[in-house]
Parts: C-alpha cells; sequence; structure tokens
C-alpha cells in the first residue's frame, strides 16, 4: 500500500507562519528589513526632546551649527561603513585623513604649489593609503583590525615627519584649498560647501552600493566571504577595493577639514576613528558585515551632533555628554544583536 503525502504550498505555509509571530517578532522583521528605521526613530525622538527642553535647540542657527560640526565625521563615516559592511574595521581613518591635509597645506604654502594640484596629490596620498591596507589585508592575509591599528601609527607619524609638527593656517594657503570652509544660505539655514560636497559623496556612495554590481559584491562578501567566493565573486578584488575608494574617501575628506577648521594641524581628529566607528553603528550598520545602508552612517553622525548640541544647551555637564553617547553605542550594537537573530 502507498501512502502519499500532501504538501501545502509554500505561500500558505508563509502567511500561517506569518499570522503566528508575535508583535515583536514583526517588528525584529521590519528592523532587519529596513536598518535606517532605529535611526530616524532616535533622531526624532532625540529632537523633540531636546526642543522641549531648550527651544533654542530647533533654531536655524543651532541646527546649521550641528550640520557643520558634524560634516567632517559624516564624511570618513562613508570609508568605514563601506569596511565595516565587508565585516572588517578601519582605524586609521584619521590618520590617512590628517596626512593627506598635511600634504596639501604644505605643498602650497612651502613648495609653491598651486591649490587644485596640492588638493589631487593630497587626495592622491589618502588613495595610495588605502590601498596599502587593502594590500595588508588581502595579500597578507593580516586582519583589518591588526593592519589598520599598525598603519594608524605609520600614518601619523608620516603626517607628523612630513609637517615638522607645526599647522599651516588659513592665510598661507591658496583660496581653493579653503574653499570648502566657505558658508551660504540655505533659506535660513546657513551651511558650507564642505557640507554640500559629503551630501554628494553620500548620494555616489548610495547609488554604487544599491544600484552596481559592485555594491552587490560588497554586501555578499561582508555577509558570507567564503559563499562568495564559491559563487564565483573575487574576494580580494572586492576587498581592495573597498579599501582603496575608502582611502578615497578620507582624502576628499582632509580637503572638507581645512575648510571647516580653517587650517591643518597634524593634531587634528584625535577621535576621529572612534567618532567614526560610532556614526556607523548607531547608523544601523552590522559590526558583522553584511547589512546596513550608508545613509544609515549620515544619519548616526547626525544624531552624535544633536546629542552633544541638544545636551550642551540642557546644560548637561561635557562628561555626561559622552556617557551618553557610549550609552548609544551600546544600546545600538544590542538591537543589532537582537535584529541578526531575525528568522528567515
Amino acid at each position: 500500500m502507498v501512502t502519499t503525502a500532501t504538501h501545502q504550498p509554500a505561500t500558505a505555509a508563509d502567511t500561517f507562519a506569518a499570522r503566528r509571530q508575535s508583535p515583536v517578532q514583526r517588528v525584529q522583521q521590519v528592523l532587519h528589513a529596513y536598518p535606517t528605521i532605529s535611526p530616524v526613530l532616535v533622531l526624532i525622538a532625540a529632537s523633540v526632546v531636546f526642543t522641549i527642553v531648550n527651544s533654542r535647540f530647533a533654531d536655524p542657527q543651532s541646527l546649521s551649527l550641528v550640520f557643520q560640526q558634524v560634516a567632517v565625521v559624516a564624511a570618513l563615516a562613508i570609508g568605514q561603513t563601506l569596511i565595516i559592511l565587508t565585516a572588517g574595521i578601519d582605524l586609521s581613518v584619521g590618520a590617512i585623513a590628517i596626512l593627506s591635509m598635511m600634504i596639501m597645506a604644505k605643498l602650497s604654502m612651502d613648495h609653491g604649489m598651486p591649490g587644485i594640484p596640492a588638493i589631487i596629490v593630497g587626495i592622491a596620498v589618502g588613495t595610495l593609503a588605502g590601498l596599502v591596507n587593502g594590500l595588508l589585508v588581502t595579500r597578507i592575509k593580516l586582519p583589518p583590525f591588526i593592519v589598520t591599528l599598525g598603519t594608524l601609527s605609520v600614518f601619523t607619524a608620516l603626517g607628523l615627519l612630513y609637517s615638522k609638527g607645526q599647522s599651516v593656517e588659513a592665510a598661507s594657503m591658496p583660496a581653493v584649498v579653503n574653499w570648502t570652509g566657505t558658508t551660504f544660505a540655505v533659506g535660513q539655514f546657513r551651511i558650507t560647501v564642505g557640507v554640500v560636497l559629503v551630501l554628494v559623496l553620500y548620494a555616489i556612495t548610495a547609488f554604487a552600493l544599491s544600484q552596481t554590481g559592485w555594491g552587490k559584491h560588497v554586501y555578499a562578501v561582508g555577509d558570507d566571504a567564503e559563499a562568495a567566493r564559491l559563487v564565483g565573486i573575487r574576494v580580494n578584488r572586492v576587498l581592495l577595493s573597498v579599501y582603496t575608494v575608502a582611502g578615497l574617501i578620507y582624502g576628499i575628506t582632509a580637503w572638507i577639514l581645512i575648510g571647516r577648521a580653517g587650517s591643518a594641524s597634524p593634531n587634528a581628529l584625535t577621535d576621529a576613528n572612534l567618532e567614526s566607528i560610532t556614526a556607523v553603528v548607531i547608523g544601523g550598520t552590522s559590526l558583522f558585515g553584511g547589512r546596513g545602508l550608508v545613509v544609515g552612517s549620515l544619519l548616526g553622525a547626525v544624531i552624535v551632533g544633536v546629542f552633544r548640541s541638544g545636551l550642551s544647551l540642557a546644560g548637561v555637564d561635557d562628561q555626561y555628554r559622552v556617557l551618553a553617547i557610549g550609552v548609544l553605542v551600546i544600546a545600538a550594537v544590542a538591537v543589532d544583536q537582537w535584529i541578526r537573530k531575525v528568522r528567515a
């Protein structure tokens, strides 16, 4: 006697399973599918609370200052996001930006190089530094954490040696080198050219990640490098390109930093590594790779700026502001761990 088993269609089973999900599981599913929802909700809630505490927070002047202050970290967070999406991490972000910045400044001041060529050389040096990181990761097979921890010291030392530890003031450089610090009005807001440049970088990177084969490969490598290799993706080539593009972005950030600070100092960006990672994590990108959106890092950088500005206007001591950022990071990682447990 032969018994035949009847199988329900997959769609019916899926529908039944969906009906059995609890509200918490549905939230988990939504956050897994749309990683930017969490930072958006945090940003809205924080803005509302800080506006209630001190109405000056919502003034165009205060918000303009927040956008200008977060521009540099937001730019660095683009490169950091690319690397974290591949399950890596970059501790040399600030050192590369400083080295590029000092080269731009010193070439234009000490060697009389015109502004645009000096900027191009500085950006090229940043790209080369990113390439070095990528080669160490892909060719020598060193962990990204170890590689960038080492190059953090190397690039920092090179920047100090080249500049002899001296700062370069804006007046000593061609106007185009400081152009990113130029402010202009947008309605009641005043923003800088650097802020616009950061937004352009985000738009280009977001398009590349979502609409190109390269972007899909970046996500695939971060999600499971071995599986990506088995389906024909050249993992090392993808990783090398990611670190190189990140270096390019750090080089452009150096130009933005000169405009923001009004000078070039080898002692700038002391906390850039941690701040860029903080922006990426708060923005919903998983430290384990393969999940996240670059726009989330922009939101993460703005959230940090909003908390600092809001707590300052509320009269909170600076140490508590640092504490609040730390709590945000821990909460973001905890939420990410919870979201990653979602059932397929």
